[in-house]
């Protein structure tokens, strides 16, 4: 059977970006840690929380992963701040010309969720965390920058280094459509890991005192889930993780966790 130019032009697309997503999925350099640098690792350096900065440091560190919070400006571009103000600005109804007017500490800009994943990506030990945060749109807000982060992820060829976690119940549902394949873990605490798995959902990402009733652990590796636990800043409760063999820790003293994964051998 004799194929048109077009759709030999067609099929030769398809096949490259069915090998493009096979090689993503293959990356096997991953730090194999359980750390998790909660908006970089920014404490033990002075960093600003969710700067570059603190994601070099957290990549520096060989965390297994980096955790950074995003909005969406009122001109729809995507920042990286964990609170829903920027130094008195709120961002929903700001400019990212008028958020630009601002500083981080170390004398930054706000980073921009593009910029922030393309520094991200020029390695393949560290995992990039993306947190959509809830907006103060209610759920149909909370769907749209869903898909907003979804789509500048799948723009920057990012999928394979992208794991999202997020409270808002509404993203999570629609991360499971947009991104079946992404490691997608809710944080809120208020759901059982079965109706996470029924949700398609890839794992829990509660507080660490949710864990403490319950036989979460034995439970969620039946069903096949992963836990992480945050935030998670003194040894003890990062022994008893450990001892509980959690998938994740997230930490803003990465230093400190990888000194007692260490002990914990």
């Amino acid at each position: 059977m004799k194929h048109s130019p077009l759709v030999i032009v067609l099929m030769a697309v398809a096949l490259n970006g069915a090998f493009a997503q096979k090689k993503a999925k293959t990356i096997k350099t991953w730090n194999k840690n359980v750390v998790i640098a909660h908006r970089g690792a920014w404490k033990k350096q002075s960093l600003p929380e969710n700067s570059i900065a603190s994601l070099k440091e957290a990549i520096r560190l060989g965390c297994h992963g980096s955790e950074f919070d995003v909005h969406m400006t009122k001109d729809n571009v995507l920042v990286v701040n964990h609170d829903a103000d920027f130094q008195g600005l709120h961002i929903e109804q700001s400019t990212y010309a008028e958020l630009l007017e601002k500083k981080l500490s170390n004398g930054e800009p706000i980073p921009t969720a593009e910029a922030y994943i393309k520094e991200g990506i020029k390695q393949k030990g560290t995992r990039l965390v993306f947190e959509i945060k809830p907006t103060k749109k209610g759920a149909a807000g909370d769907i749209a920058l869903t898909e907003a982060c979804v789509n500048l992820v799948k723009k920057l060829k990012a999928e394979a280094w992208v794991d999202y976690i997020s409270f808002s119940w509404d993203t999570m549902i629609k991360l499971a459509e947009m991104a079946p394949d992404a490691h997608i873990a809710y944080l809120k605490g208020d759901k059982s890991l079965e109706e996470l798995k029924a949700a398609k959902m890839s794992g829990a990402d509660y507080h660490y005192s949710v864990y403490q009733k319950g036989e979460w652990f034995r439970k969620a590796k039946e069903l096949g889930l992963t836990i992480n636990a945050w935030t998670v800043n003194n040894e003890a409760e990062m022994t008893w993780l450990l001892d509980n063999k959690v998938e994740f820790i997230t930490t803003n003293e990465p230093e400190l966790l990888f000194e007692t994964i260490k002990k914990h051998k």
